[in-house]
């Protein structure tokens, strides 16, 4: 470890930070109507804030393992709150949609820099046996922090006005810059690498023609839109194959890739990203599905809605740091494997039991072991996945989870949203009442997090390893 850095305020400074911004990814999901009332916009326009933050998000991230090669961590750290603090102002004091929509891509941007900064920041610091514990608040981040954001946002907007959801997170920010400045060294030492401005362009139209076209699909499936959204996968994937072979053969040639997929050869990386996916997925679809059930078939209001969430974000972040200490004592596989079954299990009761009569105390029993699943599944597996990397590799490691987390949080919100919609159709064509149908669309919606879930606890069965020294070299 580098002379005079000091570890503690270094990662909690990141952990605040990446916890707020990921606590302002989904804050605006339960803000919706009161944006499109005040904005006088369409339901369309308003979904626009979170897709073009996921958007940003795609674009951004694949570059930052780039960026904390050629620039110092501090710089990067820097870059990074300060884009988040003007996109946060701008957004507070947003007159018009344009503007909040300028406004939250350029809080993507700097979210989609912090979020690789702290993982590979913990990598780096923190020795080996202390690693699982200090995940456990990594895993707060990603679990919790969005499963809160219905919950904060719901309170505020009972009390005030949306502009207040950023005002809120304005003091916080800037305590955490203040700090970082103090605290935040250098522990790499910049290289010259060069920035092959072709791979961002493939980049940028892959990733973010498939963020689009995921976002898109309820449009596709009620017939509203169907040929631009297929037109625009079509493309991505072709440019995120280009993209891929490009940084095959750079790598082969010698030359510096953009994003290097050598991450992607490590077994135990592989799985476990891929069960990360699965289950953020379907946490970040519940997040959505469950608070348009609650209002549509349960005439929740939103502060109710925000505090039925509330148990179960919490219940996730108590137990992260918990879970993480239970990982550096006994592995990956006796935590992720229950812990994957147990969201299965909570969204296969979720399409038998939550119906058009259901109680707030039955969607808590049932929305709290899914925090508690997900709190097993994220913690451990976001240590041993980039652990299982050697050193060289953990910012490009880093970089590809990230990026992939966007795509499955693009696929849970949108196929939720989709099946719900689909399925209410189906029930109300077959006569039933309203708040049956939304119902019934629902249970769609849950059973795709089910078929999602029970997928991840069949590879979680398969997870083998800890440290990067049980893996081949790449």
């Amino acid at each position: 470890m580098p002379a005079g850095v000091k570890v503690t305020p270094i990662i909690a400074v990141l952990v605040i930070s990446a916890f707020v911004m990921i606590l302002n990814e989904t804050m605006l999901a339960v803000a919706l109507p009161v944006l499109m009332a005040d904005l006088t916009i369409t339901a369309v326009t308003a979904q626009w804030l979170s897709t073009g933050f996921m958007l940003t998000m795609a674009v951004v991230i694949p570059t930052t393992g780039f960026l904390m090669k050629r620039l110092t961590t501090r710089s990067v750290f820097t870059t990074a709150m300060l884009l988040f603090l003007v996109g946060t102002l701008a957004a507070a004091a947003a007159p018009t949609f344009t503007v909040l929509l300028g406004a939250r891509v350029v809080q993507a941007a700097g979210t989609a820099m912090v979020l690789p900064l702290l993982m590979t920041t913990i990598l780096a610091l923190v020795p080996l046996r202390a690693r699982g514990l200090v995940m456990g608040l990594v895993g707060v981040v990603i679990s919790a922090a969005p499963a809160l954001g219905p919950s904060i946002s719901g309170f505020i907007l009972e009390h005030w006005s949306w502009h207040r959801l950023f005002v809120m997170m304005l003091p916080i920010i800037v305590v955490a810059l203040v700090i970082g400045l103090l605290f935040m060294r250098n522990y790499t030492d910049p290289e010259k690498v060069g920035l092959d401005v072709v791979s961002v362009v493939l980049s940028a139209i892959g990733f973010g023609g498939m963020i689009y076209a995921l976002a898109s699909i309820s449009a596709v499936v009620d017939g509203s839109n169907r040929v631009m959204p297929l037109i625009v996968l079509a493309v991505g994937a072709l440019s995120l194959t280009l993209f891929t072979f490009r940084q095959v053969r750079r790598r082969a040639r010698g030359q510096e890739p953009l994003l290097d997929l050598r991450p992607l050869k490590v077994r135990t990386f592989s799985v476990s990203v891929l069960v990360i996916l699965l289950s953020f997925a379907t946490m970040l679809g519940t997040v959505v599905a469950l608070p348009l059930y609650m209002t549509g078939a349960l005439g929740m209001s939103s502060f109710t809605v925000g505090l039925t969430m509330l148990p179960g974000a919490a219940a996730s972040g108590v137990l992260g740091p918990l879970v993480g200490a239970a990982y550096d004592r006994v592995g990956p596989r006796p935590l992720v494997v229950p812990g994957a079954a147990l969201m299965a299990l909570a969204c296969w009761l979720e399409v038998v039991l939550l119906d058009g009569d259901a109680t707030q105390g039955l969607i808590i029993a049932l929305n709290i072991p899914l925090g508690i699943g997900m709190a097993m599944v994220m913690t451990p597996l976001m240590a041993l996945s980039l652990g299982a990397l050697p050193r060289s590799l953990y910012g490009h490691g880093s970089a590809i989870l990230n990026t992939l987390q966007q795509l499955a949080a693009a696929l849970g919100t949108a196929v939720f949203i989709a099946l719900l919609t689909l399925g209410s159709a189906v029930a109300a064509a077959a006569g039933a009442s309203t708040g049956v149908a939304q119902a019934s669309g629902a249970g769609w919606a849950f059973a795709f997090g089910g078929v999602l879930t029970t997928a991840a606890t069949i590879l979680a069965v398969t997870l083998r390893g800890t440290a990067a020294e049980d893996e081949p070299a790449v």
